[in-house]
């Protein structure tokens, strides 16, 4: 699963960060050192899990996770007992009372697996007629996910490029906010402005991907997480 983890005090970070590069089922792919810049990072990147400090000067950790519309499973560290009631009725998957020994961190990423297998047969369906559903032109379109090529970012709209239409579909979302509606196994972010079908990839090159004939660019801060996608599909 990948994930980041937040909190302002270095040296708790430090630990936390070693513990999860010792779970095989734990990629760490980022640190924060508040929920401020968590919160801008989420803006660009995806994970599965989020282990999130409370008490953190200006933004706190609960402030973050109810701010989110659609936000990834997360657990919660502190040193700070009183905050449990508010956690669980945000839905937090487990809460961590620092200092938190290695056993108990193995059994709360034991329980954020089982619940992303749960959902991964709703989510990451492969099913030829599974479909995404968006308004445009005043109508609510249905869009097989098969039909897709690849999508395009215009601030608070995107363009929707398909196999069955010459002309793309206009509709008023971000990118991050379509994502969401697309099975992960099947699309991946790879700039602030795109999203491909993987399976439409017809050529890779460093920095650059083919889609039809369309040139497309993959961002630094999305390289890895493509690369590690492509290549296991490969």
């Amino acid at each position: 699963m990948r994930c980041m983890a937040v909190d302002d005090e270095p040296f708790a970070l430090e630990i936390l960060a070693d513990d999860i590069s010792k779970i095989k089922t734990l990629d760490l792919v980022r640190t924060c050192r508040s929920a401020s810049d968590a919160r801008r990072v989420l803006d660009y990147m995806d994970f599965d899990l989020i282990f999130l400090d409370i008490q953190m000067p200006g933004l706190s950790g609960l402030q973050l996770l109810s701010q989110m519309q659609k936000p990834p499973m997360v657990i919660l560290t502190t040193a700070f007992e009183q905050y449990a009631v508010k956690a669980f009725e945000l839905n937090v998957i487990d809460y961590l009372l620092k200092p938190i020994s290695f056993e108990r961190l193995i059994a709360a990423a034991d329980k954020a697996l089982s619940m992303r297998q749960l959902k991964i047969p709703q989510q990451h369906s492969a099913d030829p007629l599974a479909a995404l559903f968006v308004k445009s032109e005043y109508q609510t379109i249905k869009i097989l996910h098969s039909d897709i090529l690849y999508i395009e970012g215009l601030k608070d709209y995107v363009k929707i490029f398909t196999i069955s239409r010459s002309a793309p579909l206009l509709t008023r979302m971000n990118v991050k906010g379509i994502l969401s509606l697309l099975p992960a196994n099947l699309f991946c972010r790879v700039h602030q402005s795109y999203i491909v079908s993987i399976e439409k990839i017809e050529a890779f090159q460093k920095r650059k991907i083919w889609i039809t004939d369309k040139e497309i660019p993959v961002g630094n801060q999305f390289s890895n997480n493509f690369n590690t996608i492509y290549q296991s599909k490969k």
